[in-house]
């Protein structure tokens, strides 16, 4: 058993002094606040504002390899796409399991505790499987294991290069040639569909009953048009008609959705995916965050690309977001962003993001008397309007540490050796 006292923690909707944890098997056996210091000798000493432990509800982690390279000429999401597949295409298993290792480190410096993989480069460079067909799943678990995030890896189906046009180029890596085969590979389990361009019609009935299901839904305005001129129904409609909405469904990015979307998004309590650091580094454009969430769905965030791996910043974003588009402020409170970053019920972990009796022990311990946070209250304000990972000073994933303060020299050394090579 451990034992951590803690000098203010986030618990059931408020800020707690003096907050004494154990923990035993990975779960937390006592939450006691009131606690002097000192007055339990074994408890591990956390000064500043600890968090639960936050959910990256979704992730490429092969993408972080294109940080700072895609941002030299004009261009668009598609044309970033290239450059995103010049890096698929040079990854093999043992390489793809120094990248994500790297990249999942730096989420846990962070403060995310679990992420959800959203994996689609499965087989050779020429699309011919690995000997182990699942070679590249087991490096990412292999890499999570590592560096000690808890994972869900989202098998994602990828079988066309657009509404049942073959795969081009390196998306052969990509496809298993029919959903049926995706299945025989993938197993039981979490999984994902690319997007409605990448799954045909005709073959998403066997995504029915899959859950947790993720899917990227309407991030760009031609996916739409296309949508509409395949099938007559916007990517939300046809998600609806095929009878892949609902509680355990959770669309990603869903940036251009008409007031239909948003309403059947809602009443079905579909989960809503955003990533508006991405959204913003690839010009997708601003999702309708607060409107989903008043629809009914609920919200969680991803670093997505990893054009910035920050949980602080993706929750900043989404109020930030909002009131550029509205020109007014105060969409979400402090409490409603926090209960979005600990959305892990989204990956299907309905038992973390809260510190509590018999709940999985994850810890995030912030700074708050860093340059960015000193004099901000060492409230949950601190922690959504002025912290960022770089104030992550301790970080507990199933009642075991796996960042401390100093680790980052040796994250940021694993990162650029890693995607050094990868580029060489």
């Amino acid at each position: 058993m451990s034992a951590y006292w803690l000098e203010r923690a986030w618990g059931d909707g408020a800020v707690l002094d003096d907050v004494l944890v154990e923990v035993a098997g990975g779960r937390f056996t006592r939450v006691t606040p009131g606690v002097a210091a000192g007055e339990v000798p074994r408890a591990t000493r956390l000064d500043g504002l600890t968090l639960p432990g936050l959910a990256n509800a979704h992730s490429h982690a092969f993408h972080r390899a294109l940080r700072g390279r895609t941002q030299r000429e004009r261009g668009t999401f598609w044309t970033w796409r290239e450059q995103m597949y010049d890096v698929a295409g040079r990854l093999t298993p043992d390489s793809y399991r120094e990248l994500a290792a790297a990249t999942f480190r730096e989420m846990v410096a962070a403060g995310y505790t679990s992420v959800g993989e959203f994996h689609y480069l499965h087989h050779q460079a020429d699309g011919r499987p690995h000997d182990e067909p699942n070679a590249m799943r087991d490096a990412l678990r292999d890499a999570a294991e590592t560096a000690g995030i808890r994972l869900v890896l989202l098998d994602a189906a990828y079988l066309s290069s657009g509404f049942g046009a073959p795969p081009q180029g390196v998306q052969v890596r990509y496809s298993d040639g029919s959903a049926a085969a995706w299945a025989a590979r993938a197993g039981s389990g979490p999984a994902a569909i690319h997007s409605v361009r990448a799954v045909p019609r005709d073959e998403l009935h066997h995504f029915r009953g899959r859950h947790p299901l993720h899917v990227h839904l309407s991030e760009q305005v031609a996916e739409n048009d296309a949508c509409l001129a395949a099938y007559g129904l916007t990517p939300t409609g046809l998600l609806h008609a095929e009878g892949l909405l609902g509680p355990g469904t959770t669309v990603v990015h869903a940036t251009h959705l008409t007031d239909e979307d948003v309403e059947l998004l809602g009443s079905t309590r579909t989960n809503a995916c955003l990533t508006p650091t991405t959204e913003r580094d690839l010009a997708d454009g601003i999702g309708p965050a607060r409107r989903l969430a008043d629809a009914g769905c609920r919200l969680s965030v991803g670093s997505d690309s990893h054009a910035v791996v920050d949980p602080f910043e993706e929750l900043r974003g989404l109020e930030m977001h909002e009131r550029l588009a509205t020109q007014a402020r105060g969409h979400f409170t402090a409490t409603e962003l926090l209960d979005v970053a600990t959305a892990h019920d989204v990956l299907g972990l309905g038992d973390v993001g809260r510190i509590e009796v018999g709940a999985r022990a994850d810890l995030v311990t912030l700074d708050t008397a860093s340059p960015r946070t000193a004099g901000t209250g060492a409230d949950e304000h601190t922690a959504v309007f002025a912290a960022t990972g770089a104030d992550v000073t301790h970080v507990v994933v199933d009642g075991r540490v796996v960042h401390r303060h100093g680790d980052e020299p040796s994250v940021g050394g694993a990162l650029a050796e890693t995607i050094g090579r990868i580029w060489s």
